[in-house]
């Protein structure tokens, strides 16, 4: 098992920092891939924090849209852990921006998987493949695997949403075509929580800073299904290494929390911040997001998207950390990380 060798799809993501911690730390040997060289130092010191076995990590430049250079990094690769995905801080004025990177890029992994005999690839997609595009469309439903999300209804919908669709309905297209023995696995996590290990952290978190330091006068009432880091990240790596799991989507979510009630959680254990509970009129949200284009995904979340969160515990033995930890573990690091100051500032 030393000698297998993973690569990994951006390594200096949130998610991505996280699995090539666990990956060195069962003996694996991992390429990390980076879009920018200048980063290497910094993430390399980081992971070093969180694991003694630094000197099996490696690191690759690659761009998702460079077909060629994949072909290249999956030689002798066992496994693929495909976690890159563009996520924008502001949503773009032309959806390909998104769209097409996170195709082509899955499409040139897979057939680079291909090329090279890599015997699985475990492609992290995301519930926005699943929950949306419903617009009203049988609320009461509970959402499994079987679902996904209707890119038609472009009303409940973001361009990023639109993006992790397409990308993974490619990657389940492109192996019912495949004439090789490549595996795929696709895991579906909710907004991702947990202890942040860097300053360059993951946009879920932003829901714990924006908490903590003030920005909110009020909450929105709009809720997520939730999930730790870490249990993503050990559930990326069940996916690989469990036989039953070829051919599977699991979501990743440990349970749904309004902002309120994640907000309720951070009053409690950190009584010195002025963390905001009461909450806007739906209203008020409908009529702010008028105004400011960036809280229209805010609004999708008004509507509670129930799903059966039960597969990966049920088939895998998944056993993921407590959505209560989560929001904890998210908030000491950003404090420990000095991300948001004690007094409630950033």
């Amino acid at each position: 098992m030393k000698n297998q060798q993973v690569l990994l799809t951006g390594v200096t993501g949130f998610l991505g920092a996280h699995t090539a911690i666990q990956l060195l730390n069962k003996g694996y040997e991992v390429i990390g891939t980076l879009r920018n060289r200048d980063r290497i130092s910094s993430i390399k010191e980081v992971i070093g924090q969180h694991t003694d076995h630094l000197d099996k990590l490696h690191f690759a430049v690659a761009d998702l849209n460079d077909a060629s250079i994949w072909n290249d990094l999956a030689k002798g690769v066992d496994f693929i852990q495909h976690v890159a995905s563009p996520f924008p801080t502001t949503l773009p004025k032309n959806e390909d921006e998104l769209i097409v990177p996170a195709k082509n890029g899955t499409l040139n992994i897979l057939s680079a998987a291909v090329d090279n005999n890599v015997k699985r690839v475990v492609m992290t997609s995301s519930l926005a493949a699943i929950a949306y595009g419903r617009q009203n469309k049988e609320p009461n439903k509970i959402l499994t695997e079987s679902d996904w999300t209707d890119i038609s209804r472009e009303s409940d919908l973001t361009p990023y949403y639109k993006s992790k669709t397409i990308a993974e309905k490619a990657a389940w297209d492109f192996i019912r075509q495949d004439a090789s023995s490549l595996e795929l696995v696709t895991v579906c996590p909710g907004a991702i929580l947990g202890p942040v290990i860097e300053k360059d952290y993951g946009t879920s978190a932003e829901i714990v800073v924006a908490l903590m330091n003030g920005s909110y006068p009020a909450l929105p009432k709009i809720g997520f299904d939730l999930v730790d880091v870490r249990s993503v990240a050990d559930l990326l790596i069940l996916a690989m290494e469990s036989p039953d799991a070829t051919g599977n989507r699991y979501i990743a979510a440990t349970g749904y929390l309004t902002l309120k009630a994640v907000a309720l959680i951070l009053k409690d254990h950190f009584p010195g911040h002025k963390i905001p509970t009461a909450e806007f009129p739906n209203f008020i949200t409908r009529m702010l997001a008028q105004f400011r284009p960036e809280l229209k995904p805010v609004l999708l979340e008004m509507v509670r998207r129930k799903t059966d969160i039960s597969k990966a515990q049920r088939e895998l033995g998944w056993k993921p950390i407590p959505v209560k930890e989560a929001v904890i573990a998210c908030a000491n690091s950003l404090l420990e990380l000095q991300i948001v100051k004690n007094n409630g500032k950033t």
